[in-house]
Formats: structure tokens, C-alpha cells, sequence
């Protein structure tokens, strides 16, 4: 710091914010981390349950842009600079054991976030970041003449700077920080801001056996979205059942799609627990297990089939006494058996809010942004990185993935 005037003030103590300020400071600049909780990486240590999916193992850039849809243009000359593979190399360089698991996921192999956590600040500590906590900002300014940054915090206390990066996220689990107030500062100094919203979202069902089976997950299942009785769209992957409805990646990647169907009617997902099955395959798998077991219970042979926790479920859509015999099973309650496991319904109540979030939509516009460097073609010296940028992220590692990018650029510029 140079006459009280730091080169780099980073408002944010997030992925984005830790990984700008330790690139900053490794390349020789006095920097100033500003973070509005008592610790840093709060919202970090919450991703992957705990566990943290820091990326996702997409090695082509490519195809990693393109799984940010509409943003793949803009996201090019960032992820050429950084991508998947430099991201891995960062943290295996620093010791930290990764390890892949199912859709390319990436997890520290301690299974914790704060193995990740512990990485970033060894990185700020070795280039003599200095980081002041329970510092909530409450504006920014600049001063075009003198080219300097004023910080205000609640408190009163005053910081200047010759560039500024803001990576305050944007309004998924407020109580973590993000409570959005960065659009607000941004927005004063003349940037656009979209409309943000909860994105990435569990889906809340009305349907009451849902809850029976809370905790349950199912993988290779498909989900055919419709709209007053319209199919729209379908996923296939894994879902999770709550107390509250459903979850798990393929939901969460349709969350902000269903969200937009809900302002226009009703929504039904339908589940198909074997989208490799025809409803003649799947019958005959059936048949195949009530005449070896013709003496057993319906109750006892379905699982044979489907989890335990669905069978009463199923046998009770189907109207189906759970302690009917095998063998007395009629055709027409095997025909209903085979149309449940291809079809349950589930009538979609809702998206659950941004404290439910995994990320927010919305946020700074992107033809505002120079992604080769992350500084803002609206004011000079000012750098925009993670979620405060209008781009949708997939479930998977790609929020994290994208902090991680944008951060590195704007520390290798700001």
C-alpha cells in the first residue's frame, strides 16, 4: 500500500473474491480483502454438502463454455486462460488430492470443503493478502479525475484503491452474505443489471407419498415435464426425494425452466424409473418375477423391481392390496403396476427461494464485461467476477468453476 492507497481492493471473500485476490497478490500487488461475514468461504463450505464439487472435469474448453448456455461466447477467451485443467493443476500443485466422480464431478478426496477452503487461504497468506472480516461495505465510488476507488463500510471506515473487484455473488443463501446489495453499488456506477432470481432450485410437490419417501435417491431415471397436459421438455439422471419434494442435479438444472412454465399453468413432472424399458419389456420383467414367486406377496416381490421405500407407494397408486399373492395378481393390476413404474406423476407446487438456492440467475450484463480480463467497459479499474455475472450455471462444479476463472483473470489484471 502506497500513500494509504491499496492497489486492489477485493469486496467478497467467496471462491471468486479469494481466488482475485491471491493472483493479485502473487504477482507483487498490496491487496485488501474485504468480507462482510467473520470467517471467509461460509457459502463455500456449504457446496457439494459439505463436501465441495469444485469443478467439473471438462477438459475440452469448448464444450466447457457451451455447458453455460447463452454464455459460451463471452466465456471463451476466459476459459483459454483458465479452464478445467488449469483448475485441477492449481489445487493438486498445492496438495490438495482430488478425486472424479459420477457426470465429471470434482471432489477433494477428504470429502470436505474445508480442504478447498484451506488451499485458498495458504494462497492469500503466502502473497501477503490482508483480509479484514466483519467488514459489510456499504457503497463504492469513483473517482474518475484521480482514478481511485473509495470504499465506505457500515462502520465508517474508509478505503482507497486503484482498482476494485467485485465479487460480492448474487442473492442465493442470504445468510451467508449474498444478499445482493453488490448489484446495487454496481448498478449506481452506471452498470446494467438483469433481473435475479433464485436459479438452480429444489422443486417443491404437492403429492403427499413424496414425503413418505424422503431421502430416497434414484439414478438413470427420466422426467417429462408438461404444461396443462403439454409435454414440454424431458431430463434423464438422478433425483433425490425430500421431505419438501425433489432434488438432486437433473432437477436443479430444470429448476429456472419449470419456473418459467409455472407463471403460465399447471405443472406436472411425470417419472419414468426405466427409461430403457418399453411398457412390453417391462412387463414381462414383472411377470417374470410374479411366477417365481407365485406364493409370495405383491408387497415382498415389487422390490424385487423398484426401491423398497416406492412399493407401497406404487401398489397404493395402482389401488393394489399389498398383501394379494403373486399368483392372484390380475392382468389388467399387472398392466397398472408397469404404467406406475413408467409414469408417476408428481404436480409441481412450486421452486423453494434463494435460501434454498444453490445459485442465483441474473446479474451484471455480460456485453459490459471484458472477458479477457474481467474489467468492466463501463468503469475503469473495476473487475466483475463469479456469481455477480448474468450466467447460468448447470449443477455440477460449473458456479465454482466459473469463480475460479474469473477470479484468476481479474487478480492477473486488476
Amino acid at each position: 500500500m502506497k500513500n494509504n492507497i491499496w492497489d486492489v481492493i477485493v469486496i467478497g471473500g467467496g471462491p471468486a473474491g479469494m481466488m482475485a485476490a491471491g493472483r493479485a497478490a502473487e504477482l507483487g500487488r498490496s491487496i485488501l480483502l474485504l468480507e462482510k461475514n467473520q470467517d471467509l468461504g461460509k457459502k463455500l463450505l456449504m457446496t457439494g454438502g459439505g463436501r465441495c464439487n469444485l469443478m467439473n472435469n471438462k477438459k475440452s474448453i469448448r464444450e466447457l463454455a457451451l455447458s453455460y448456455k447463452g454464455s459460451d461466447q463471452f466465456l471463451m477467451s476466459a476459459f483459454s486462460q483458465f479452464d478445467a485443467v488449469k483448475t485441477l493443476e492449481f489445487f493438486n500443485s498445492r496438495g490438495m488430492k482430488t478425486k472424479e466422480e459420477e457426470y465429471g464431478r470434482i471432489f477433494p478426496i477428504s470429502d470436505r470443503s474445508q480442504t478447498v477452503l484451506n488451499v485458498m487461504e495458504k494462497y492469500m497468506e503466502k502473497g501477503g493478502v490482508e483480509i479484514k472480516t466483519k467488514a459489510a461495505v456499504k457503497g463504492v465510488s469513483f473517482d474518475k479525475e484521480n482514478k481511485i476507488f473509495t470504499v465506505q463500510l457500515k462502520n465508517g471506515e474508509v478505503f482507497n484503491a486503484r482498482s476494485c473487484v467485485v465479487a460480492t455473488g448474487g442473492i442465493s443463501h442470504p445468510e451467508t452474505g449474498s444478499s445482493g446489495e453488490g448489484f446495487d453499488w454496481l448498478e449506481k456506477m452506471g452498470h446494467k443489471i438483469i433481473k435475479t432470481d433464485a436459479s438452480l432450485v429444489p422443486v417443491a410437490i404437492k403429492d403427499g407419498w413424496v414425503k413418505k419417501v424422503a431421502g430416497l435417491t434414484l439414478n438413470d431415471i427420466k422426467l417429462t415435464v408438461f404444461l396443462d397436459g403439454k409435454k414440454q421438455f424431458i431430463q434423464k439422471g438422478k433425483i433425490l426425494f425430500t421431505h419438501f419434494g425433489i432434488s438432486g442435479p437433473t432437477v436443479l438444472n430444470m429448476s429456472k425452466d419449470i419456473g418459467e412454465l409455472l407463471h403460465s399453468g399447471e405443472v406436472i413432472i411425470k417419472l419414468d424409473l426405466f427409461p430403457g424399458l418399453d411398457l412390453g419389456a417391462l412387463k414381462n420383467d414383472l411377470q417374470k418375477i410374479l411366477v417365481a414367486e407365485s406364493n409370495k406377496k405383491i408387497k415382498n416381490s415389487l422390490s424385487a423391481l423398484v426401491p423398497v421405500a416406492l412399493v407401497p407407494e406404487i401398489l397404493e397408486m395402482a389401488k393394489i392390496d399389498g398383501e394379494t399373492a403373486d399368483h392372484s395378481v390380475r392382468h389388467e393390476d399387472r398392466m397398472k403396476l408397469v404404467k406406475y413404474m413408467k409414469e408417476i406423476t408428481m404436480r409441481v407446487e412450486g421452486l423453494l427461494g434463494p435460501d434454498k438456492a444453490i445459485v442465483s440467475s441474473g446479474g451484471v450484463a455480460l456485453d459490459e464485461v471484458n472477458f479477457k480480463t474481467m474489467e468492466s467497459r463501463v468503469v475503469p479499474r473495476l473487475f466483475i467476477v463469479g456469481d455477480t455475472l448474468n450466467i447460468n450455471r448447470p449443477s455440477g462444479g460449473y458456479s465454482l468453476q466459473l469463480c475460479w476463472t474469473t477470479g484468476y483473470i481479474a487478480g492477473s489484471n486488476a
